[in-house]
């Protein structure tokens, strides 16, 4: 399929078009900023095109990406230019909180957005209106990232994010959006099935694990030893083997001009967010027909929940699509969806 790939620079002027590019991988995610790679062969053109800091847009992408690596390679058997990078909310991995904006803001939109619009980043990004998302979440941030911290309330309230460039306004908005509910559990819209028995879930791996699973938090806060003060939260009412705990380390909240309230207020905070990176994973990767019974960008996107049914792994769940990526190469796309949290690297007992 043609395809037009458009290069711009960091002020969102147009520089000119790729047009013999060997393969694109354009990694949409839901929680995160999601990235990109581009492979193309080396000619003066496209060297002067791929600069470090530029900015890659595809064509009818909602998403553009920022050049932050580029490889080159030259040998008898032929030669070959990489240029790879996030998405443009990688701009918020460059500034750091020094405290949590937004402490008194109700909703996990809002909260996202004062995050991205805290007044002394003087980043070249616009704020979308609230769109009235009602998930809320407890969030404290404090010498943190901007974009780590965006991500962990987005994965705690299941919403998504992500910066949308108009490159005629010359602007970047970031947006906070929700999935739809396209799965068999509803009767509002059109229902989503990836099926064997709809031939459209190829090549499918699950991975399922509840190692760094945990159901409550104990915080540490100010203190040593004995006189530690400590807040538990979770389903502390649990016990036995139904109740999974995991420690946190908050002893960088200080106490000092705040209330004891306002206080403890964050150490539980710390938990909750801690609580959100210990729950159970299930995903599920495949590969899908972007123009099968059901066509991507019409019938589903990213961020969607959708019904998944693999009978013969006795396997049938309602799993939101937190990633897609889409692979352009030779003439064809192919779309290859992860549905549900894919299994975290890191361990419970690792700290922050």
């Amino acid at each position: 399929m043609t395809m037009e790939i458009r290069i711009y620079n960091r002020a969102m002027e147009f520089q000119g078009i790729i047009e013999n590019q060997r393969s694109l991988l354009w990694n949409r995610q839901y929680y995160e900023s999601g990235d990109f790679e581009l492979h193309c062969p080396i000619t003066p053109y496209n060297v002067s095109l791929l600069k470090m800091t530029n900015l890659v847009w595809k064509q009818g992408a909602v998403e553009a990406g920022i050049i932050e690596g580029l490889h080159i390679e030259e040998d008898v058997d032929g030669n070959e230019l990489v240029a790879s990078g996030r998405f443009l909310p990688a701009y918020l991995d460059r500034r750091i909180l020094p405290k949590m904006p937004g402490t008194n803001v109700p909703t996990a939109e809002a909260k996202m957005k004062a995050v991205a619009h805290f007044p002394t980043f003087g980043l070249p990004i616009v704020i979308e209106p609230l769109q009235g998302f009602t998930e809320n979440v407890k969030a404290e941030a404090r010498y943190k990232g901007a974009l780590s911290t965006i991500m962990k309330i987005a994965k705690q309230a299941q919403l998504g994010f992500r910066i949308v460039p108009d490159f005629t306004a010359k602007t970047m908005t970031f947006c906070v959006y929700k999935g739809a509910d396209r799965s068999m559990g509803q009767s509002d819209r059109a229902r989503v099935i990836f099926s064997e028995g709809f031939s459209n879930l190829n090549k499918a791996t699950y991975e399922e694990n509840d190692q760094v699973f945990a159901n409550v938090c104990i915080v540490g806060g100010r203190g040593e030893g004995d006189e530690r003060q400590t807040v538990t939260v979770g389903e502390t009412e649990l016990t036995g083997l139904d109740r999974r705990e995991v420690f946190v380390n908050g002893q960088d909240i200080s106490p000092d001009n705040i209330t004891e309230e306002e206080y403890t207020a964050a150490l539980e905070a710390r938990g909750w967010s801690k609580l959100a990176e210990c729950a159970r994973y299930n995903s599920l990767e495949c590969e899908a027909i972007p123009y099968g019974n059901f066509e991507y960008g019409v019938d589903y996107d990213l961020g969607d929940i959708v019904t998944i049914k693999k009978e013969s792994w006795d396997l049938g769940e309602n799993l939101r699509m937190t990633g897609i990526t889409e692979v352009y190469e030779d003439g064809a796309r192919k779309i290859q969806p992860v549905f549900g949290e894919p299994i975290p690297i890191k361990a419970k007992w690792e700290d922050d």
